[in-house]
């Protein structure tokens, strides 16, 4: 199957590389030093210990996604209606899309602007991209999702070697996937450090329960039914990752904006209509931008 990646970056390029391997045919749409670097060398994909060179297409181009029986939509939260748009004329009446991005509204955001299904994606993966075309794999790797379409999109990506769980309530998910991202995100990317140092600083483990507190209360008030135990698993991500510095994180350290907008600032907006207060995502998404602020100037 023709597979296409819109916005390959670390999340795009590990799973196009899983679904290569697998004997899949995939272009990877990114940015120019990606495209490049994979038209000379292949993606390489870092893993285990070793070193892969795997086949793919890259291309600038969206239309190069044409014919792709699936697409793994994997752009920025603020770039999802300019790149939907860009998608929509090669999309066909059964191709399986999927948002492999942030936040809670993108999916929904998606099918707007494209007027086709959107599968809501949660990722569960730690990656990073290492230089251009170099994606380094640095923990797990399985997704959920959910929605029409999903049975068969599971099909190929647990053929691929993604595990893939089709689940019955993957608005709850999404809602757990975003409260985590709310807890580590944004203090990872002001204190830049990696989870597992992070967490033992004085403050932080106390400051990480009220912050999980606080996004409970919005997703109830939203009507979601979250899981027990959500606050111990969201404490075993420093364990299970200790190295890894959060998407925010990298994204200030590449000198880019972040998606904190829809992160912490989407549990704020969230807030705001349901009269809920989120002092601490407020604060936290506060000195975020005031980091892209220096960006900015500079």
């Amino acid at each position: 199957m023709k597979i296409a990646v819109m916005g390959a970056g670390a999340v795009g390029c590990y799973y196009g590389a899983m679904l290569a391997r697998a004997g899949h045919e995939v272009v990877l749409i990114g940015r120019p030093a990606l495209v490049q670097a994979v038209q000379t060398n292949g993606l390489i994909l870092e893993m285990g210990g070793e070193s892969h060179e795997i086949a793919v297409e890259a291309s600038g181009d969206p239309a190069a996604m044409a014919g792709a029986g699936m697409v793994l939509f994997c752009v920025k939260s603020s770039d999802t209606e300019e790149a939907g748009r860009q998608i929509a004329p090669y999309l066909s009446d059964d191709t399986l899309l999927l948002s492999l991005q942030n936040g809670v509204s993108n999916p929904e955001r998606l099918q707007a602007v494209t007027g086709h299904a959107v599968i809501p994606t949660v990722v569960y993966v730690a990656s990073a991209m290492a230089g251009p075309g170099v994606v380094r794999h640095e923990g797990r790797g399985d997704l959920a999702i959910g929605g029409p379409g999903s049975d068969a999109a599971a099909e190929i990506l647990n053929g691929a070697g993604v595990e893939t769980l089709v689940s019955p309530d993957i608005v709850a998910a999404q809602w757990v996937k975003l409260i985590l991202n709310c807890a580590y995100n944004a203090l990872s990317a002001v204190a830049d450090m990696p989870y597992g140092p992070l967490v033992v600083q004085d403050g932080i483990p106390e400051l990480l329960e009220d912050n999980v507190a606080e996004c409970r209360a919005v997703a109830e008030a939203a009507g979601v039914m979250l899981p027990g135990g959500l606050l111990d698993n969201i404490r075993g991500i420093a364990k299970a990752m200790p190295g890894q510095y959060s998407s925010t994180a990298q994204d200030l350290r590449r000198g880019r904006m972040t998606e904190i907008d829809f992160l912490n600032g989407e549990i704020v907006r969230k807030g705001c209509e349901l009269g809920v207060p989120t002092p601490i995502n407020k604060t936290l998404t506060a000195l975020v931008k005031l980091a892209e602020s220096k960006l900015m100037k500079g």
